[in-house]
């Protein structure tokens, strides 16, 4: 249960009702981060703004890479809820169960290419040693690799959105969904 009041949709009534319709409308249902923020429903807004920006928006990376950096910084934080959810997502894009149960367990066993490998590594030494050296190692490979500027800078701003929501759920207690599925993707 989480540790602050939360609003169900059942109880909102003006601008947060709204919001809630909307992400009904968009989404299908409404995830429990975003109920966490119902008592700032425009944080709500923003919050859905950036994530739709980040991981629906046109960028050099694909769907499913930025799925798959969001399941690295999960497992790295341990932030259980954002697995599930992203797991969902990615079974929708990959349709592989094998490659994602080696992906949860150990990434460099899942047949990611080397692109791939390199993100999720960037993924786990910028959610674990964010000041390391690494981190611009990492960054220098992926541009040797083909990885453009734009690339690289979606590849940072995905890891550090998903730093942002892992610790947004797990520092309040959000619940997990039943089903942490059935989203419109």
């Amino acid at each position: 249960m989480a540790n602050i009041q939360v609003i169900q949709p059942s109880e909102a009534d003006g601008y947060l009702k709204e919001v809630y319709d909307q992400i009904l409308e968009s989404r299908g249902k409404i995830a429990e981060i975003f109920k966490i923020q119902s008592l700032n429903p425009r944080s709500i807004i923003r919050h859905m703004d950036l994530y739709m920006t980040l991981m629906y928006g046109k960028s050099p990376l694909k769907r499913e890479e930025k799925e798959m950096l969001g399941i690295i910084v999960s497992l790295s934080n341990n932030c259980q809820y954002c697995i599930a959810h992203h797991k969902e997502a990615l079974k929708q894009y990959w349709k592989d169960p094998q490659k994602l149960r080696k992906l949860l367990t150990d990434y460099t066993k899942a047949g990611l290419s080397e692109r791939e490998q390199m993100m999720c590594e960037l993924a786990e030494v910028m959610t674990r040693i964010p000041e390391s050296k690494k981190v611009q190692n990492i960054i220098k490979d992926l541009k040797n690799k083909g990885v453009t500027d734009r690339g690289i800078l979606d590849i940072v701003l995905v890891i550090s959105y998903f730093n942002f929501s892992n610790r947004l759920v797990m520092s309040l207690d959000a619940n997990l969904e039943k089903d942490p599925g059935g989203y419109i993707y």
